[in-house]
């Protein structure tokens, strides 16, 4: 089964950092799978998202950027 979240970030984000952190502790606590992809190795998430990294998409929904919220992504995987 693929993971449900995917965390688009970057090498040397700090915000990317905090984000994982958030993720890492809200699919842990929800049991769900999640994976994490560099932009700079995929050119159409590059294009798409470019400076807006960190992005958290559950499901093919992008539900943040920049700064994660918890909550938010809680309610992404109800």
């Amino acid at each position: 089964m693929p993971a449900r979240v995917s965390l688009i970030t970057r090498e040397g984000c700090h915000l990317c950092a905090d984000a994982r952190a958030v993720v890492t502790s809200v699919c842990a606590d929800a049991v769900v799978e999640w994976r994490e992809v560099d932009v700079e190795a995929n050119a159409r998430l590059l294009e798409r998202f470019g400076e807006e990294v960190p992005v958290v998409i559950v499901d093919d929904q992008v539900v943040g950027f920049w700064t994660i919220d918890p909550d938010r992504l809680r309610s992404a995987l109800a």
